[in-house]
């Protein structure tokens, strides 16, 4: 099964890696719990509820089959919309019934939404080895509202030995957002691999970094 998660962080480019998750993704879910031991919740969720107001507006961002939707939607929030680059595992969050809107689009690039969208954005498992770049973040800032918040999980080892120590650093430093909390970090897939661990991470939107990008 590491064959699997290592064959899809190989991907060359974008369009290969969306090719492999669209072949992956009606089995996606069910080798992540039989095969992964990934949670059956991810603290991620609690989070949201502890920030994100019930009637927030959100984007789920990288939505996959549309778990995060789902364990959202099963706390009360249904105003949700999911992007992801991989047709087939949009089809699958479809399916949950749980999203406003889903639609195709890659992190990283143009996001096909209005300034100031979003009251929040959730993005659960997408910033890792070989997928959505550190640049994302200047779309996702731009989406959202100010005082907003984006919420994420990160490797800590990847965020250690990638670019996004620095980015995450440099838009505190330019004040576009503040960090508000790290959640504990947790092994995320004890089945496969044991020393995978990822942390969630609780960034607001200032408003201050919001004229800035104006």
């Amino acid at each position: 099964m590491l064959n699997k998660v290592k064959w899809v962080y190989s991907s060359q480019n974008n369009q290969e890696l969306a090719q492999r998750y669209d072949q992956w993704s009606k089995k996606y879910e069910q080798d992540l719990t039989e095969n992964f031991g990934r949670p059956t919740r991810e603290p991620i969720v609690d989070l949201t509820i502890k920030y994100v107001p019930k009637n927030a507006h959100i984007l789920d961002a990288g939505a996959g089959t549309g778990l995060m939707g789902q364990w959202l939607n099963e706390e009360g929030y249904k105003n949700l919309v999911g992007i992801d680059l991989s047709l087939g595992m949009l089809a699958e969050a479809k399916k949950k019934n749980v999203y406003t809107d889903l639609r195709q689009m890659v992190l990283g690039e143009p996001l096909d939404f209005p300034n100031d969208n979003f009251d929040a954005v959730t993005a659960c498992g997408v910033f890792t080895y070989g997928h959505a770049p550190s640049n994302s973040f200047d779309e996702l800032i731009r989406v959202t509202k100010q005082g907003g918040y984006i919420i994420f999980t990160l490797r800590p080892d990847f965020y250690e030995k990638s670019d996004f120590k620095a980015k995450i650093m440099d838009l505190e430093t330019q004040k576009k957002w503040q960090l508000i909390e790290q959640g504990e970090p947790y092994k995320a897939e004890p089945k496969a691999q044991s020393d995978l661990y990822l942390q969630t991470w609780v960034i607001k939107i200032s408003n201050q970094g919001k004229k800035i990008l104006k």
